[in-house]
């Protein structure tokens, strides 16, 4: 028996931990699976029907590709806003507007990029009327933590064996990963110390090798020359000196080969893999304004951010002179709260509203009414009836 403390190395006849298969192993050896060897052209075995290790924090994990088992938080991580935390004090709220020299300078921009536009109008407008629809983004971003867990195999490979002889395996939540930066999606994957164990390859039965499934373990395959006749134009063929079979190339006549899922060792080395994800989630809300401008353009251009509110966890933003924003900042922590705070760790709430500018420009040129709109940081133009426009040809 080994001394406690002490890891183990699994040589080739004797595993490194207690295997916990449903049959005994042979007397002599301490959790060793006595190699059954896959007879020739015979398939690879299916997947293990025997149960997986329970291990204490980790029950109900599975062995596969199938996402892991979701592991929530303790009670003692949930985040709350506890008595520390006040919310944000009363804001005295700024909106800019535009000026009618800058109204006028993206107009000027916007038709010297087009060459068949006049800047006539540009010169000649008389203003009539900026109204402003100053539109607003509110975001919530919940930056989580959530760990899951998933049984994994490798080849061994003679390395020792961290098992449970050396110790109960850590809790998920008590095992110490380093936290990216803040509000940045990110995933590490950490194997859970004491987890290990040494068992036989199902997938070639402790053999190292399987079947060929090209010639099905027969070494031969069909001749591809004579289609498996013997005969080539009327004469023997030279490739299969007329036995009409030739030599498997896929496992170079042997009829079998190396077990991949081992890497020909016979054994599997199983563990527990620890998934650690974060995720920034996010919860947008853009006010509308009615102003008959196409809302979809608003993605194209940047807005200024007049209110950011970063704490472990956030209050919804109360009097805001557009009241749809204050409900929209009150329905989104409330989601967030319900959604996230059960199944995962609230590292860090951050809100921001985002001023996007939006002017409706009313102007008269040559005793006529026009209008377009200037929008965003960029003071973007958008507009369906400029007045004057020239007919291109290109020569």
């Amino acid at each position: 028996m080994a001394a406690e403390g002490q890891a183990i190395r699994g040589p080739r006849e004797s595993y490194g931990a207690v295997d916990q298969m449903p049959y005994a192993p042979p007397e002599g050896s301490f959790g060793a699976i006595v190699p059954d060897h896959t007879p020739s052209g015979e398939e690879p075995s299916a997947p293990p029907a025997y149960a997986i290790d329970d291990v204490s924090g980790y029950e109900g994990t599975a062995l596969g590709d199938d996402g892991g088992k979701d592991l929530p938080p303790p009670s003692n991580l949930v985040t709350d806003r506890g008595g520390g935390q006040h919310p944000p004090a009363q804001t005295h709220w700024n909106i800019p507007s535009i000026s009618e020299d800058e109204a006028k300078e993206a107009l000027m921009q916007y038709a010297a990029r087009n060459c068949c536009y006049s800047s006539a109008p540009v010169k000649e407008m008389v203003f009539r009327n900026l109204q402003p629809f100053n539109t607003y983004r509110y975001r919530l971003e919940t930056f989580t933590e959530s760990r899951s867990s998933e049984w994994k195999t490798s080849p061994y490979k003679g390395e020792l064996v961290d098992s449970f002889l050396l110790g109960p395996a850590p809790l998920p939540w008590n095992i110490q990963v380093e936290v990216p930066t803040m509000f940045t999606d990110n995933i590490t994957k950490v194997k859970v110390p004491h987890t290990s164990s040494l068992k036989g390859c199902h997938n070639c039965r402790s053999s190292g090798t399987i079947c060929c499934t090209n010639c099905h373990g027969r070494r031969k395959v069909q001749c591809w020359i004579c289609n498996g006749s013997g005969n080539r134009l009327n004469d023997r063929c030279t490739h299969c000196n007329g036995s009409g079979r030739s030599g498997c190339n896929s496992c170079s006549g042997s009829g079998h080969k190396t077990c991949m899922k081992c890497a020909g060792r016979g054994q599997l080395l199983y563990y527990i893999e620890l998934q650690v994800k974060w995720k920034n989630n996010i919860f947008e809300y853009v006010a509308d304004q009615r102003s008959g401008f196409p809302a979809n353009l608003f993605k194209k251009v940047t807005g200024q951010k007049i209110f950011v509110d970063e704490q472990s966890m956030v209050y919804p933003v109360v009097n805001f002179p557009e009241p749809s924003i204050s409900q929209a900042s009150q329905n989104a922590v409330v989601q967030h709260h319900t959604q996230f705070a059960s199944v995962s760790r609230l590292l860090r709430q951050r809100q921001t509203i985002e001023l996007i500018p939006l002017t409706k420009v009313e102007y008269e040129w040559q005793g006529k009414l026009y209008s377009y709109y200037v929008y965003g940081d960029e003071n973007r133009v958008y507009t369906e009836n400029y007045p004057k426009k020239c007919c291109c040809s290109i020569m």
